[in-house]
């Protein structure tokens, strides 16, 4: 029934509105409880991480971190079945233009380009358009049955995005996607923004970082181990493919600071991982 009929009769229109916020209600508590895996992260929690080709399932790690897009519902349950935990990624700082909703995006939304990616632009995370985005996409992870999200590229305001970004923005902002997430019954990740870590750790379950030993900043990501959330931790450097020696005093590092260690290739596409596991 069309609102045009309840605005002609004005004496259902209250009713009405009680009817749809019901059923809306309703809507968001059952996503809700779908979403909800009980899934608590843990410091002991071993991952993987593939966002490029065919997930290969048969790792052996209990969370699986894969891209939002990209993956079916029926992969993300395959996964679960086996008892794996499945966290999906989306950029949630900035647009790729190969992404299905990316005409939603308005011009005034979009900054620089983010330096090395083709077709990938800084978004404004001010604008309230962005942040219905970043809402559907939750809306999304729910609906595949994601257990937990990582939001990327969400310290814009340390990079050149083309908008006045300052940090009290990106905390913000960040709040903003880890309450909607929780919202959603969803856990979520801290992902890379370094300089706000302490400040973010009580909001977000987990952290993933990139290169921490390799610019010694793994130290940073103390609060979420003193608070038993898990930090997953991926390195690229060369040398700690090729020398097992590099390899072994950096996997000692790591488990010393309780820090889940994977090296990794930068297209995170699976051809090879060596776990500090």
């Amino acid at each position: 029934m069309s609102v045009s009929y309840f605005l002609k009769n004005k004496f259902l229109l209250p009713a009405a509105l009680i009817v749809l916020a019901s059923a809306a209600s309703t809507a968001v508590s059952a996503a809700t409880a779908a979403a909800s895996s009980g899934w608590t992260p843990a410091v002991t929690d071993t991952w993987e991480w593939q966002l490029q080709g065919k997930v290969k399932t048969t790792v052996d790690a209990k969370v699986y971190d894969i891209d939002l897009f990209d993956n079916t519902a029926a992969t993300i349950a395959g996964l679960k079945a086996q008892g794996r935990h499945v966290v999906c990624y989306f950029s949630a700082g900035s647009s790729e233009d190969w992404r299905p909703d990316y005409s939603k995006f308005l011009t005034i939304d979009k900054g620089n380009a983010v330096d090395g990616w083709k077709g990938e632009n800084w978004l404004d995370t001010r604008s309230p358009n962005v942040r219905v985005i970043m809402k559907a996409r939750l809306d999304l992870a729910v609906t595949k049955g994601c257990d937990g999200v990582e939001p990327d590229n969400v310290d814009g305001y340390t990079n050149k995005p083309g908008f006045p970004l300052t940090a009290t923005n990106q905390l913000d902002y960040n709040r903003f996607l880890a309450s909607e997430a929780h919202t959603r019954g969803l856990k979520v990740a801290l992902k890379n923004d370094i300089d706000q870590v302490k400040a973010l750790a009580p909001n977000f379950d987990f952290a993933l970082n990139e290169q921490c030993h390799q610019y010694s900043e793994c130290s940073v990501y103390s609060n979420f181990v003193k608070a038993g959330k898990p930090v997953f931790n991926a390195e690229y450097a060369k040398s700690y493919v090729t020398s097992k020696t590099k390899r072994d005093a950096l996997c000692a590092s790591s488990r010393a600071a309780q820090i889940r260690t994977l090296v990794l290739p930068l297209d995170l596409d699976a051809s090879f991982r060596l776990s500090c596991d």
